[in-house]
């Protein structure tokens, strides 16, 4: 369990220096962001982030989880209004603050949140199919394997497989 309480709070523009030197190489930021960014992660790429969390119907929520007032977590939400689903992405602890128990209750906060929106009925998520530590978190919140896209992504001269994990508002544990 986290030794200090964390709080989840909106995303802003003064959490992006805080999370600048989280991924130390293009396998790590393709792993958190996906194959569209590119590295280093530079300001710029998350205030473009920031800017769709603006809109009546946002295109994105994003969320940071903070412990002691520093920025331990980090994780977007991108929404679908049309259809009532959120894809929930870029889930990240501060690589200073991982082994203490904070993915899952921020996580938990983060679906909550979401869920608290009448509009939405799903929740879904893509995670790469050797991050075993990430899909025992979804998991554990209640999160189902609905399929793996095979061969989905490219990293340099290596192919990764996509699963894709899905929560439904009346499966949430």
């Amino acid at each position: 369990m986290p030794t200090a309480p964390l709080l989840v709070e909106a995303f802003s523009q003064k959490h992006i220096p805080e999370m600048l030197d989280w991924f130390s190489n293009l396998e790590a930021l393709v792993q958190w962001g996906g194959p569209g960014l590119s590295f280093p992660l530079e300001a710029a790429q998350l205030e473009a982030m920031l800017a769709e969390t603006t809109a009546v119907e946002p295109a994105r929520s994003m969320f940071a989880g903070l412990v002691d007032g520093k920025l331990a977590g980090h994780a977007q939400v991108a929404l679908d209004w049309q259809n009532g689903v959120g894809r929930l992405s870029r889930v990240a602890i501060n690589p200073r603050m991982r082994g203490r128990g904070l993915a899952r209750p921020f996580l938990r906060e983060v679906t909550e949140r979401f869920f608290a929106d009448p509009a939405f009925e799903r929740l879904e998520l893509n995670v790469y199919t050797f991050n075993e530590a990430a899909i025992r978190t979804y998991r554990s919140l209640g999160f189902r394997e609905e399929g793996v896209r095979r061969s989905s992504a490219k990293v340099g001269d290596v192919r990764w497989d996509t699963a894709i994990y899905g929560l439904l508002r009346n499966e949430c544990n």
